[in-house]
């Protein structure tokens, strides 16, 4: 099982190097996601209009409670559950992958949905990611992206995904943060009750 998700998710990964037109990075599995851009968030920034985001992303997202919703509009577990080791954890991230190759960002289509395992099986909504390739995003625009006025968080390469450079915005629309409605890592997540590996 294990094997077949690994060998599932390094082909994925391969087809987003492939159509981005990018060189294969190297793949590593060592440090804590986002943790480099976690020191350059700004609350100020962060904080601009939050409730008119968090209530698109709960309106886009109501019907992926039931994660065989997700499943079935084509959001699929990658990376298993993604932890950190002192930050909390992002949790599970079902990726819809013709949604992060398409170079586009829209609030109500996340590229990613992202779940919390709660035992037994199960999992529960926690909120959403939207995630764009860099190259693609700066092939049409000047500036870094940003949804209503949230700046999204550059993620470079190489990165514990094996993944090319991309923009990233966590928005935990449906369990509160208390240190914040869209950075990386949710303190209050914890990956203890997946069956599956990590991340």
């Amino acid at each position: 099982m294990h094997v077949q998700r690994f060998v599932e998710t390094a082909a994925l990964t391969l087809g987003v190097v492939a159509l981005s037109g990018g060189s294969a990075p190297r793949l590593m599995a060592q440090g804590p996601a986002h943790s480099h851009d976690d020191r350059r968030e700004d609350p100020s920034v962060q904080k601009r209009s939050p409730g008119a985001l968090v209530s698109v992303v709960r309106e886009a997202t109501e019907r992926f409670k039931d994660v065989a919703a997700a499943e079935a509009e084509g959001y699929f577990l990658q990376f298993g559950c993604v932890t950190g080791p002192d930050s909390g954890a992002m949790g599970l991230h079902y990726v819809n992958f013709p949604l992060v190759l398409d170079g586009e960002l829209d609030p109500t289509k996340p590229e990613i949905v992202i779940y919390e395992p709660v035992g037994n099986g199960k999992v529960k909504m926690t909120g959403a990611d939207y995630l764009v390739l860099a190259d693609a995003w700066h092939a049409k625009h000047s500036g870094p992206p940003e949804l209503m006025g949230q700046l999204m968080h550059l993620f470079e390469a190489p990165n514990r995904f094996g993944l090319p450079a991309f923009y990233t915005l966590h928005v935990w629309a449906w369990k509160e943060n208390p240190t914040g409605m869209f950075v990386n890592w949710h303190s209050n997540i914890s990956c203890d009750s997946f069956a599956g590996g990590t991340d």
